[in-house]
C-alpha cells in the first residue's frame, strides 16, 4: 500500500460547469507534510485523520471534518496526521456561485466549516462517505449531495464564468481590457464578479493561471524556462518567482525532483476532454 495516494474521477456531464474533479486522498503514515499549489476552491470531507493548513499569507487553520477551502493565491503548506482519508471535489467558480452563499474573496486563503453552510445534509453525506470505500460509490454519494445543493442554491451567470475561463485560456498573458470588452461590463463590475466567484481580481487570476499552466508545461518537458519568456514573463527571474509563488517549487525542481503533492495533483491533467479545459491545463 502506497504511503500517500491520490485518485481522481471526472464528474458527470451535468456537473462539469460546477466541479473540476472528484478525488480520494489517502495517507497511510503517521504524518504527511508538503506544499500544495494555488488552486480552485475545494469541498472536502475528512473521513479519517486530521489536517492543518498554512496559507500563503501565513495564516494557519485546522481543517474541520467537512470543509470549504476558499480559492488560494499561493502555495499552501499542508499537514495531515494519519492514517487519513480525504474525499473532495474542486469547486469551479460557477459551482461556488451556485452553492456557497458568501463572496469567494472573503474566504480566499482560508478554510470554513461547511456544516455551517449546509447543515444536517452535510453530516449525512459525511456518514455515507465513511461507510463507502470504493471511489465510484463515494462519487455517487457526493454527486447526489452536490446536485441537491445546486437545486436549492442560487444560479449565477454562467455566461460570465465561461467568458472569464475562455479569457484565461486565450494566452499565458491575457489582458484585462480584453475581458472588459468581451463581457461588455464596466471594469469595476468585472472585478466585483471575479472576486465574488473566483476569489481574486482578473489581473491576479491571470498571473495565477499563467504560472500554473507554465508549471504543467515544464513538468511535461514541453518547454524550458527560457522558452516561456515570451508568454508574459518579463525575464527569467520573474518567471522563476511567479512559478515559485503559485506552486511552492522552483522550475528546476518541477523539471527534476518534483514534490509529492504537486506530482499527484498534476495527474488531473490526464482528464483533458472530460473536465473543464482550465482544470486539465493547470
Amino acid at each position: 500500500m502506497a504511503a500517500v495516494s491520490l485518485d481522481y474521477a471526472a464528474p458527470e456531464a451535468a456537473l462539469t460547469d460546477y466541479l473540476s474533479v472528484f478525488y480520494d486522498f489517502r495517507v497511510n503514515i503517521e504524518r504527511f507534510e508538503d506544499d500544495d499549489r494555488a488552486d480552485l476552491a475545494q469541498l472536502r470531507f475528512m473521513l479519517k485523520g486530521t489536517g492543518r493548513y498554512r496559507f500563503a499569507d501565513g495564516h494557519e487553520q485546522d481543517g474541520p471534518e467537512i470543509q470549504i477551502v476558499g480559492p488560494t493565491t499561493g502555495a499552501t503548506h499542508v499537514w495531515v496526521d494519519g492514517p487519513a482519508e480525504v474525499f473532495g471535489a474542486g469547486l469551479l467558480p460557477a459551482g461556488w456561485g451556485a452553492i456557497v452563499a458568501v463572496d469567494a474573496s472573503s474566504v480566499t486563503n482560508r478554510v470554513i466549516d461547511a456544516t455551517e453552510l449546509f447543515g444536517r445534509a452535510a453530516r449525512d453525506a459525511l456518514d455515507a462517505l465513511r461507510a463507502a470505500d470504493a471511489l465510484d460509490a463515494r462519487v455517487a454519494i457526493a454527486t447526489a449531495f452536490i446536485k441537491s445543493l445546486i437545486a436549492g442554491g442560487h444560479e449565477q451567470p454562467r455566461w460570465f464564468t465561461r467568458t472569464v475561463d475562455d479569457w484565461l485560456q486565450s494566452s499565458l498573458n491575457p489582458q484585462v481590457d480584453d475581458l472588459v470588452a468581451e463581457t461588455r461590463l464596466s471594469r469595476r463590475q468585472v472585478e466585483r464578479l471575479c472576486k465574488r466567484l473566483y476569489g481574486a481580481p482578473p489581473k491576479l487570476l491571470s498571473r495565477k493561471y499563467r504560472a500554473l499552466r507554465a508549471a504543467v508545461v515544464l513538468a511535461k518537458g514541453e518547454a524550458s524556462t527560457s522558452e516561456l519568456l515570451d508568454q508574459g514573463f518579463y525575464d527569467q527571474s520573474h518567471c522563476i518567482r511567479e512559478i515559485k509563488r503559485f506552486t511552492g517549487v522552483t522550475p528546476t525542481r518541477i523539471q527534476g525532483d518534483l514534490n509529492e503533492l504537486t506530482r499527484l495533483t498534476m495527474k488531473r491533467t490526464e482528464f483533458a476532454g472530460r473536465v473543464a479545459p482550465l482544470v486539465a491545463e493547470a
